[in-house]
């Protein structure tokens, strides 16, 4: 099975890249959707979340709300809250992966908007890096509800910068083109990693928790 890691920051086009992906039989695992799964009731980070930031959960689910206002407040706590909710994401992982081996799936996409921050690009075959011109960019993200300039300009500053992960990418995916032109990128992906020639140059290791 060929595990790639898809990534990119903010903005970029992941959710719509991804689908691309699934439509082509990929199978995806989502690093937010595990997150979402680990704060709902009887996830398994609701209560050491709860214990490191008392008051965040609500009816047996972590409030992201709540535990946003929490972040906000102290510059420490995005470190503490990664070394609860990144060891229980990767157990996860692992166990989904090794379900789709068993299942004889061919190809498997990682979505990890922190693919190289967590090192998780030395678990993966291959890398694609998802991106778009920053113009672009910021159109898509200001756009969205709630958002601000300021809390934009935030979120970059705890991502690796686009040139950099595009630097580290194998394979690269140009939201900004359009549609059509993002499939074809994904279809000449596919073809590639699935062709029993293609020689992977990463040597794939497990993430650390």
């Amino acid at each position: 099975m060929i595990v790639l890691g898809l990534t990119g920051s903010i903005g970029m086009g992941k959710s719509t890249t991804t689908a691309l992906f699934a439509d082509l039989g990929a199978v995806i695992w989502n690093a937010d959707a595990a997150v979402h799964r680990l704060y709902a009731p009887g996830g398994a980070a609701v209560a050491p979340v709860g214990q490191a930031f008392p008051g965040v959960v609500v009816d047996g689910a972590v409030d992201r709300t709540r535990l946003a206002q929490v972040l906000g407040r102290d510059e420490t706590a995005f470190r503490r809250l990664e070394n609860i909710v990144h060891p229980l994401v990767a157990q996860g992982r692992r166990a989904d992966l090794e379900a789709a081996r068993r299942a004889g799936v061919r190809l498997a996409v990682l979505d990890i908007p922190l693919l190289f921050e967590t090192g998780g690009d030395r678990a993966v075959d291959a890398v694609v890096v998802v991106t778009a011109e920053a113009a672009v960019q910021a159109e898509r993200v200001l756009a969205r509800p709630g958002m601000t300039r300021e809390r934009f300009e935030a979120i970059l500053a705890r991502q690796t910068p686009d040139a950099e992960k595009r630097a580290r990418a194998d394979f690269i995916v140009d939201t900004g083109k359009g549609l059509e032109a993002a499939r074809a990128q994904v279809e000449a992906i596919v073809a590639t990693v699935l062709d029993p020639d293609w020689a992977p140059r990463r040597s794939r290791r497990s993430i650390p928790d």
